[in-house]
């Protein structure tokens, strides 16, 4: 998933289909993950490209622009699952590409280890693997003196074609706790 944009907007999916930045970044991601795919698995192909899909975030709906690809995961062999998936970490949608390039950029920005923040999880039925970044979510820290912080971790991709203002205003309609 890469683009988003406000479902009130008028023209709102012709819009975001449509952006120059937003399908450069789209198309980025989707290369860089098919790659990824393509490390582990046989036969990847892009299965839906650049569709979107409605996401209420309790404040009002926001569109996202979403491919789907695909891979067949040869016999594993010696190999375990998680090592499987450790070996296309971390995910090219939180990376970016060139994918060694930007990790360093971000490590040296970010000053601390993102622990869960950006890792994946999913669920595995001995077939077909479900699986998400988690982009969004409430981290629980404890200072070791019986006290805990709450985090709310969110981010978003950041090119070269970014506009700052737009970026943020985006990353604020993406964050909402609904209680």
């Amino acid at each position: 998933m890469k683009g988003t944009i406000d479902a009130s907007v008028p023209n709102a999916v012709q819009r975001v289909l449509e952006d120059p930045k937003e399908r450069c970044e789209h198309n980025t991601i989707v290369d860089l993950i098919r790659n990824d795919v393509g490390i582990v698995c046989d036969k990847v192909s892009v299965e839906r490209f650049r569709y979107t899909t409605g996401i209420n975030t309790g404040r009002g709906e926001i569109l996202q622009v979403s491919s789907d690809i695909r891979g067949r995961l040869p016999s594993a062999g010696n190999r375990e699952f998680g090592d499987i998936i450790f070996s296309m970490l971390p995910a090219g949608s939180v990376s970016g590409a060139p994918k060694g390039s930007t990790c360093q950029i971000i490590r040296r920005a970010e000053g601390e280890a993102r622990g869960y923040y950006t890792g994946v999880f999913g669920y595995f039925d001995g077939r077909v693997l479900d699986s998400a970044v988690l982009i969004r979510f409430i981290e629980v820290v404890a200072d070791g003196h019986g006290n805990e912080s709450f985090y709310y971790r969110s981010g978003g991709g950041i090119t070269m074609n970014s506009n700052c203002e737009q970026e943020y205003r985006e990353m604020l309609s993406k964050i909402y706790i609904p209680v």
